[in-house]
């Protein structure tokens, strides 16, 4: 069953209507459900993922059910804008447990009928079957992990599927009816060259997906990738060879008739990520699962991140759960699959709201932000403002939304930093 659209019937299991929450607000939240599963991980991750145990996947799904609906009646049912899938492979559960937990979501939030809903999704996850049991279930748009079209990249970042099995997945998508797709590459890899980037781009914008995500490697701590360049067993990644990489995406995609609308991102026009920009607004969304994280009531909390005791947990918050009058950290710290928590004062507010808003190429509508910040923004930052405007770092357009300059592209996060000095 698809998610239902605000202001549907609910079913009768659902959870009984409360008055919503007057913290969360008119504006809805955005979802994101972390699932922990892969069938194998990649050398380069450090998200909270973990092989070999499928034996949780029943216990998985009742506690993302148990914790969704546990948040669902405290916070009075709200709207919910977007859903995200993430992980983790979505696509590794198992046939009917994405349908269970989106019912379970539409049962128990206000999801508009137009939300965006997308699960990540490995390339030979994707066959005829799984996809339209996705497509059925009410998911909208697909996310695929190709990272590369090279196989002996592919081998390297220990990718389970090869360059044809991409491509493959791409057009079972479309098979099925889904006509917006996003597909994530990598560049600034050890031993990728600026050949074998070019083809990866070229390749993949063949494939016209509606969406593409570009990221850079970057070595974390504790990986095996990380361990093998400090070895020496791989050869450090090459920041500048990474930069052409990035300008060359930026000319080849512009030139495919994509539009570049955040710094990683690129989409035909219209069909930007909606639960990303969510993010990058800085607007509240909640996290289940694993690990996940939230932000809303002047919080940033996550929650446990072991599988096992995360599922514990959920089930203790389900049977406790009831409405809550107001949102507090106090109530937020209590919930009992909530790690640890901390509490964002006006100096981070201000910070964030600006250097998420920036990310954005088209520009940040800066007296919008300071409405949602309840900071005066361009009063707040009037010194940074005008220094790096000075120095070309960033603009004021005609419609007076305010931007980074195409030589800041490469150069962001010291544009950032300055916002952070407060």
């Amino acid at each position: 069953m698809p998610l239902l659209p605000a202001g549907a019937a609910m079913p009768q299991s659902a959870p009984p209507l409360t008055p919503p929450a007057p913290a969360i607000g008119d504006g809805g939240i955005s979802l994101y459900v972390h699932v922990p599963f892969c069938l194998s991980k990649c050398p380069y991750c450090d998200f909270n993922t973990y092989q070999g145990i499928e034996s949780q996947f029943g216990d998985f799904r009742t506690a993302v059910i148990n914790e969704l609906t546990a948040w669902s009646r405290a916070l009075g049912r709200p709207v919910v804008n977007t859903v995200f899938l993430g992980g983790g492979t979505p696509s590794y559960l198992p046939d009917g447990d994405v349908a269970r937990i989106l019912d379970a979501i539409a049962g128990a939030y206000q999801v508009r009928s137009d939300a965006e809903i997308t699960a990540e999704c490995n390339p030979n996850d994707l066959t005829p079957a799984k996809c339209a049991g996705l497509r059925a279930a009410g998911i909208n748009r697909i996310s695929i992990g190709v990272q590369s079209l090279d196989n002996g990249l592919l081998a390297l970042l220990g990718r389970r599927h090869d360059a044809g099995e991409a491509a493959t997945a791409v057009a079972i998508c479309r098979s099925v009816g889904f006509n917006n797709v996003n597909l994530d590459l990598m560049y600034g890899l050890p031993q990728q060259s600026l050949e074998q980037w070019r083809d990866t781009v070229a390749r993949t914008a063949a494939l016209a997906p509606e969406h593409l995500s570009l990221y850079a490697l970057t070595l974390e701590a504790g990986t095996p990738l990380h361990r093998w360049v400090e070895q020496g067993r791989l050869p450090e990644p090459d920041p500048d060879l990474a930069a052409d990489m990035y300008d060359f995406a930026r000319v080849a995609l512009r030139d495919a008739g994509y539009h570049h609308y955040e710094i990683s991102n690129w989409s035909r026009p219209g069909l930007e990520s909606e639960h990303n920009l969510a993010y990058w607004r800085n607007l509240q969304w909640l996290g289940a699962g694993p690990g996940a994280h939230s932000s809303f009531a002047g919080c940033r909390f996550w929650t446990v991140r072991s599988p096992r005791e995360y599922a514990r947990r959920a089930q203790e918050w389900a049977a406790a759960a009831g409405p809550w009058p107001s949102l507090s950290a106090e109530a937020i710290r209590a919930v009992p699959t909530v790690d640890d928590l901390e509490a964002i004062d006006d100096a981070t507010t201000a910070a964030e709201t600006m250097f998420l808003g920036l990310r954005l190429l088209d520009g940040m509508d800066v007296a919008a932000a300071s409405a949602r910040a309840g900071i005066d923004l361009a009063a707040r930052y009037e010194r940074e403002l005008a220094a790096l405007t000075a120095e070309g770092l960033l603009a004021w357009t005609a419609d007076e939304r305010l931007r980074l300059t195409e030589r800041a592209y490469l150069v962001a996060n010291q544009v950032f930093t300055r916002f952070l000095a407060d």
